[in-house]
């Protein structure tokens, strides 16, 4: 099986390159360049109309969206335990990773690119100070559904390699989530996991590679 994720750093790629990675799954990586605008290449075009990443291409086949990608991960991979066993709870995974693909990370690409959705002069200040409000919404009720647990479930699922990217990038486009002490302990438990500190390494070296092309 020939598996490539393709990816950009920042982006919420990270969530399937970390769930693959806990799998053992044996896949290359493409890495896109935004700031070269790649992902809208009449190449990648053609692989994902959407000219979003995370895109997945499975043997010449090609999966977007991270919800279903990280259920072909567990499917494909059930001994990773990527999802929980139990069917009601497998839902529950489901609608989380649906609520952060639609309840968390609109907010977060408001703030940032405010002009994307409102242009006009003066505005950018107002949507980020909407969608901050809207943010802090979200981090209370995933505070609450993390308190005295490590984790959204009883072991470590997809659902916390999504919700990881949800706040890490929160807080790099300057959101002050400190006051939501369950997700920072969440966050923080992440990234003592061998497989985030393999992405974490694989993203600055995408960096790198990127700015000695520029």
């Amino acid at each position: 099986m020939e598996i490539a994720l393709y990816y950009a750093p920042y982006t919420c790629a990270l969530a399937p390159y970390i769930t693959l990675t806990e799998a053992g799954a044996d896949f290359e990586v493409r890495p896109l360049n935004y700031f070269k605008r790649q992902n809208l290449s009449a190449e990648y075009l053609r692989i994902n109309p959407k000219h979003k990443v995370p895109a997945l291409e499975v043997d010449g086949r090609v999966l977007t969206e991270n919800v279903a990608i990280h259920l072909w991960v567990h499917r494909t991979f059930p001994d990773a335990r990527l999802f929980p066993a139990d069917p009601w709870e497998e839902l529950q995974a489901i609608s989380l990773h649906a609520w952060f693909a639609s309840g968390i990370h609109p907010y977060v690409s408001r703030i940032n690119n405010p002009p994307k959705v409102c242009n006009a002069a003066g505005a950018s200040d107002i949507v980020v100070k909407v969608a901050t409000e809207a943010l802090f919404e979200c981090f209370r009720i995933a505070d609450d559904k993390l308190a005295r647990r490590e984790y959204f479930f009883d072991h470590f699922t997809a659902s916390d390699a999504h919700f990881f990217w949800c706040y890490r990038r929160s807080i790099q486009l300057g959101v002050e989530l400190s006051g939501f002490p369950n997700v920072m302990g969440h966050f923080k438990r992440m990234q003592e996991r061998p497989s985030v500190k393999k992405l974490l390494a694989y993203e600055k070296e995408v960096e790198q590679g990127f700015a000695g092309m520029a």
